[in-house]
């Protein structure tokens, strides 16, 4: 498995027992939808490599506790600490409405009242706010925040995203 077919779900962040059974911060606001899974992707410095779960719950309120097969002790377990978890795209529960991936969205159009600001090349999520990097029509590459106030449309049949864009902003 390559990582630009996965999504990112956490990182383990520390062993939880000294039989082997890891913490995991996620990104995801309904952790209790990892609770079932059988296996998950570890990125290792060989790449992406699957391991099994026993068991898989939500421990307090942001933070998974995993017990894989493969670890079965406190030194195996700190091996793992630090390392990022993936699964594969096809996992992702389809969205819709203006809701979106981040990663689904890459070289849709990006319009504003009929008139194509140009291309979504790359989403940036450094700092507090995602921006949509753009590659204009005009030559130039906008950086355009992703806020819901802003998106009007989102049309995946026609790879389209409709905004709205506050006066002065492609300006900069």
């Amino acid at each position: 498995m390559i990582k630009a077919n996965c999504f990112y779900v956490g990182t383990i962040i520390s062993k939880y027992s000294f039989k082997g059974e890891l913490l995991v911060k996620t990104e995801s606001d309904n952790i209790e939808e990892y609770s079932s899974l059988e296996s998950i992707f570890v990125d290792l410095p060989s790449g992406l490599v699957p391991f099994f779960i026993r068991k898989c719950h939500q421990h307090k309120s942001s933070l998974l506790r995993i017990d894989f097969e493969e670890v079965n002790n406190e030194a195996q377990a700190e091996a793992l600490i630090k390392k990022k978890l993936y699964l594969p795209l096809s996992l992702l529960p389809p969205l819709k409405g203006n809701k979106f991936y981040y990663h689904e969205i890459i070289g849709f159009s990006l319009v504003e009242k009929g008139r194509c600001i140009g291309i979504i090349s790359n989403v940036l999520e450094q700092g507090l706010q995602a921006l949509f990097e753009v590659d204009g029509s005009d030559g130039k590459v906008h950086l355009i925040p992703i806020h819901d106030d802003l998106i009007i449309k989102v049309d995946r049949d026609n790879k389209l995203i409709s905004v709205q864009l506050p006066e002065g902003l492609l300006d900069l």
